[in-house]
């Protein structure tokens, strides 16, 4: 009798520790994979062409940090509408991922319209991968470093 309660509350405090040991290592099980940028996005990607616009971007999992394509990039008597992440805040992580081909962005808790993109890699040189994105009718490169 003595043994069974041992063996009850061995099982308990185990169970009790793995609770605690999940609680800090803060697994989240509700994880939705969907909401994370496709495999071939993570990385960072630079204009393939910097004459007109110049900037990067660094995907991780489900986040994207957008650098340059300033305002001051538009050339004169160009239409701005069509500057890469126009009304995008730039040099910050902002949450993101990807889905049926457009990058969605949640700025300030608002979840921007999706930008639609391909990747492409060249057949010459396989190692280099190119990202197509639309902005305004007018379309950008990036190429993956």
């Amino acid at each position: 009798m003595n043994n069974l309660n041992n063996r009850k509350k061995i099982t308990a405090c185990r169970i009790l520790f793995i609770v605690l040991f999940i609680s800090a290592c803060n697994w989240d099980i509700t994880t939705n994979d969907s909401q994370r940028f496709a495999d071939d996005l993570i990385g960072t990607w630079v204009s393939s062409d910097p004459s007109v616009y110049s900037g990067k971007l660094v995907i991780n999992t489900d986040r994207i940090n957008i650098t340059g394509f300033n305002e001051s990039q538009t050339p004169s008597g160009g239409d701005d509408n069509k500057r890469p992440f126009k009304d995008f805040t730039k040099g910050v992580n902002l949450k993101g991922y990807s889905e049926d081909g457009k990058i969605f962005i949640e700025e300030r808790g608002l979840l921007r319209e999706g930008i639609p993109y391909d990747i492409f890699k060249a057949e010459v040189y396989p190692q280099r991968m190119f990202l197509y994105l639309s902005f305004g009718g007018r379309e950008e490169t990036l190429e993956k470093q």
